[in-house]
C-alpha cells in the first residue's frame, strides 16, 4: 500500500459529505488575512496587501481538498455541483454588493467615481476586471484610489477564473487515473498528479512573473491571473498526499515550533513589504510568502493542538474569519464613500469608523443574505437556481445600462494651444 492510499482512504470516510474535518485555525488566518488587507487600505499597515496573497493560498488549499474528497469517495469530479456551490456560496453577497453601491455611488458619489464603476461593474461581474483594469493601464499601487470604487474586486476575479479552470484539471487527472497505465506501469494516485501539476505550474507562473515585471510597472504581474497563479496553486500543493507526508516526515514533533517559526517569518515579510517599492517582492518574494503561507496552512492542518493554532482559533478572530468574504467586498466602498473629506476624520479614528461600518455591512450580508441562500433556500438549488442565477445577472446586466453616466468633463481646446 501505497502513501497515498491511505489518504485517499481517509478521504473516502469524510468524502460522502465532501467535507473536511472543520480546522478552527484557518478561520483564524482568514481573520488575520481581512485585517490586514483592511489596514493596508486604511494606510495602517504598509505590507497588509499580502493578506491577499495568504487567501489565495487558503482558496487553493480549501478548493483541492474538497475536490481530492469528491475523488476519491466517487472517482470523479461533478462539474455541475461544484460551479453550483460556488455560486450559491459567492454570487448573492456579491450581487447585493454590486446593486447597493451601485445605486448609492450614482446618487452620492462624483461623476468621476460614477463612470469609472459603470465602466468596471460589468467585467467585475463576469470574473474579468483584473484584466479589464490593465487594459485600461488602471496601475495598482498609484492609481487605487476613490475614482474606482470596485478596483478591489480584481482578487475576486483571479479567484473565479481559479475555480473554473482547476475543477477540469482534477476532472482531467480523475479520467486518466482510471485508465490502464501504459507499458504494465501501474496507475498514480490522482493526488500525486496533483502535486506535481501544482507545483509544475507553480513554477511557471513565477517564471511568468520575473520575466513580465518591467521597470513601467508592477501592476500586470501583480493583477494578472498567470503571474499570480502560484500563491493559489502553493495551497493546492498543499492539500495533496504527497505535500501532506513530505510535512509530516520534515516536522515530526516538532510541528509547533515549525509553525511559529513559520508565522514569524510571515509577519517580517508584512512589516518589511511596501508595495511596489518593495521590488524583490515580484521576483520571488510573493513565491516565498505564499509557500510560507501554504506551509502554515499544512501545519494548522497536521497539528491543529499547537499553541499557534489555539491562539488562531480564538473566537473574535475566527468570527472575522467567517465574515471575510463579505468584509472584503463592503471594506473598500466604504473607504471610498467616507472619505475623509466627508467625515472629516483621518487616522485611526478614520480606521475605526470605517472597519466599524464595513464589519456591520459584512454581518448584515452574511446573516440576510449568503447564509440563508448557501443553507436553507431550496429555490436556490437546480433548475430553479439557475434560472435565479441567470435571472440576477441579466439585472445586473441592465443596471449598468439603465443608471445614467454623468457627461465626461468638458476640456478647454483653447487652454491647450
Amino acid at each position: 500500500m501505497t502513501q497515498a492510499e491511505p489518504n485517499r482512504a481517509v478521504r473516502a470516510a469524510d468524502g460522502a459529505s465532501g467535507r473536511a474535518p472543520y480546522v478552527p485555525a484557518l478561520d483564524g488566518l482568514r481573520g488575520i488575512a481581512i485585517l490586514g488587507v483592511l489596514l493596508f487600505h486604511t494606510d495602517r499597515l504598509p505590507g497588509g496587501f499580502l493578506g491577499v496573497d495568504l487567501f489565495f493560498a487558503l482558496s487553493g488549499y480549501l478548493i483541492t481538498d474538497l475536490l481530492l474528497r469528491e475523488v476519491a469517495a466517487s472517482g470523479s469530479v461533478s462539474l455541475a455541483a461544484f460551479w453550483g456551490r460556488r455560486i450559491r456560496r459567492l454570487f448573492p453577497a456579491l450581487a447585493a454588493m454590486l446593486a447597493s453601491v451601485a445605486v448609492l455611488v450614482w446618487a452620492l458619489g462624483p461623476p468621476d467615481t460614477v463612470r469609472t464603476m459603470l465602466s468596471d461593474g460589468p467585467w467585475v461581474q463576469v470574473n474579468l476586471v483584473n484584466w479589464h483594469l490593465l487594459a485600461e493601464s488602471a496601475g495598482y499601487w498609484d492609481r487605487f484610489g476613490a475614482e474606482r470604487v470596485f478596483e478591489h474586486l480584481w482578487s475576486i476575479a483571479v479567484e473565479e477564473q481559479f475555480y473554473l479552470v482547476w475543477p477540469l484539471v482534477l476532472l482531467a487527472a480523475a479520467r486518466s487515473a482510471r485508465r490502464p497505465g501504459r507499458r504494465g506501469h501501474p496507475e498514480r494516485p490522482v493526488d500525486r498528479r496533483i502535486a506535481v501539476a501544482s507545483v509544475a505550474a507553480s513554477a511557471a507562473s513565477l517564471v511568468l512573473m520575473v520575466l513580465l515585471v518591467g521597470a513601467d510597472g508592477t501592476s500586470r504581474v501583480y493583477m494578472g491571473t498567470d503571474t499570480r497563479a502560484f500563491s493559489l496553486l502553493l495551497g493546492a500543493a498543499a492539500a495533496t498526499g504527497p505535500a501532506r507526508a513530505l510535512l509530516a516526515a520534515a516536522v515530526g514533533r516538532w510541528a509547533g515550533a515549525a509553525a511559529a517559526a513559520t508565522a514569524a517569518a510571515i509577519a517580517v515579510i508584512w512589516l518589511l513589504a511596501d508595495g511596489a517599492d518593495t521590488r524583490w517582492l515580484f521576483t520571488g518574494g510573493l513565491f516565498a510568502h505564499s509557500l510560507a503561507s501554504a506551509l502554515l496552512i499544512g501545519l494548522c492542518v497536521q497539528a491543529p493542538r499547537t499553541r499557534l493554532s489555539r491562539a488562531l482559533s480564538w473566537r473574535p478572530l475566527r468570527w472575522l474569519g467567517l465574515v471575510s468574504y463579505s468584509l472584503y467586498l463592503w471594506h473598500w466602498p466604504v473607504i471610498v464613500l467616507l472619505s475623509p473629506e466627508r467625515t472629516g476624520l483621518e487616522g485611526w479614528a478614520r480606521t475605526a469608523v470605517v472597519a466599524a461600518a464595513a464589519v456591520a455591512l459584512a454581518a448584515l450580508s452574511k446573516y440576510l443574505v449568503e447564509d440563508p441562500i448557501r443553507f436553507r433556500a431550496r429555490w436556490a438549488r437546480g433548475r430553479s437556481g439557475a434560472w435565479a442565477f441567470a435571472g440576477a445577472m441579466v439585472g445586473l446586466a441592465v443596471l449598468w445600462v439603465v443608471l445614467p453616466a454623468p457627461a465626461p468633463p468638458a476640456v478647454d481646446i483653447a487652454k491647450l494651444e
